[in-house]
């Protein structure tokens, strides 16, 4: 694939973006700076190579996702994903102006890889066995665990999900969130993101959001005062960087730039540059190299 320059975004992703980076500094946190492999080497015929030789790629990432993959003011992304997606066009010396950052949802990260439209998603995604079915997982490179938010001083008294029994609750269409909440209510109002769950929320619609906790811990953020993370976690997501499948060269490639980030510290300044503004730095976790 031949990606082309600059940014591809829609206008309601970013109105939603700018809105939401409006109300707090940490959605639009100061990215860190990615070193780039000057004239790396590739086997000929590899991904690795073809991309190299192009001098861009294309990511698939979170649009709406403060922390972790949040449009900017000035039309870039911002967040974790983004700046591990950095880290890995960086050992392909591919520079952070020559990367397409693609607006991935819930429900079409598998397809765009696929498609060929992304070279690799790095997008809260968990790893599961389904998705491997479809594509190939790297990583992961962090692991998460799916929580509920609430509004502030939670009225409803949620405080985990077996409390969530016949009612309401909004989660992302197709995500591992809203299969995973089915087990204990059947009552799931799904959209395609979870700024979409928030006005639900707020007007009684639904009891809770529910996803990964470092996604509502940044939408808590965003909207300072009007929701909380339940925090009780009840699942481990581990988060993994998707491309095509069977990829396995590529697969390792990417395996190898996590590890070296985990030893070298450039992971661990990523998430201080954007997570790590509002939650504590974690421990890596360790790579699958399934």
């Amino acid at each position: 694939m031949s990606p082309k320059k600059g940014l591809m975004i829609s206008a309601v992703a970013l109105a939603t973006a700018l809105t939401l980076s409006a109300c707090a500094d940490s959605g639009a946190s100061t990215p860190s700076a990615a070193p780039v492999e000057k004239a790396p080497t590739f086997d000929e015929g590899t991904t690795m190579a073809k991309l190299s030789e192009a001098g861009e790629i294309t990511i698939g990432t979170k649009f709406d996702q403060p922390l972790f993959g949040l449009v900017g003011p000035d039309g870039t992304p911002v967040g974790f994903d983004v700046e591990i997606g950095k880290l890995i066009a960086g050992k392909l010396g591919i520079s952070a102006d020559n990367i397409t950052w693609t607006e991935t949802v819930s429900a079409n990260r598998e397809p765009f890889i696929q498609n060929g439209q992304v070279d690799i998603v790095v997008a809260t995604y968990t790893i599961n066995d389904t998705r491997k079915e479809v594509i190939s997982f790297a990583g992961p490179y962090y692991e998460a665990g799916q929580d509920l938010l609430v509004l502030a001083g939670n009225p409803d008294k949620i405080n985990g999900p077996d409390d969530l029994a016949g009612k309401a609750v909004c989660s992302v269409s197709g995500s591992t969130s809203e299969k995973n909440v089915l087990e204990y209510t059947t009552n799931v109002l799904a959209t395609d993101t979870y700024t979409n769950c928030l006005e639900p929320l707020r007007t009684g619609q639904v009891v809770a959001v529910t996803t990964d906790n470092v996604i509502l811990a940044g939408l808590a953020d965003q909207n300072a005062g009007e929701f909380e993370v339940v925090d009780n976690p009840f699942t481990k997501e581990p988060y993994g960087i998707g491309l095509a499948k069977d990829d396995t060269e590529f697969r390792d490639f990417i395996n190898d730039v996590l590890e070296e980030s985990f030893e070298d510290g450039s992971w661990a300044d990523a998430w201080d540059a954007t997570a790590g503004k509002v939650l504590q730095t974690p421990e890596p976790p360790k790579v699958d190299r399934y």
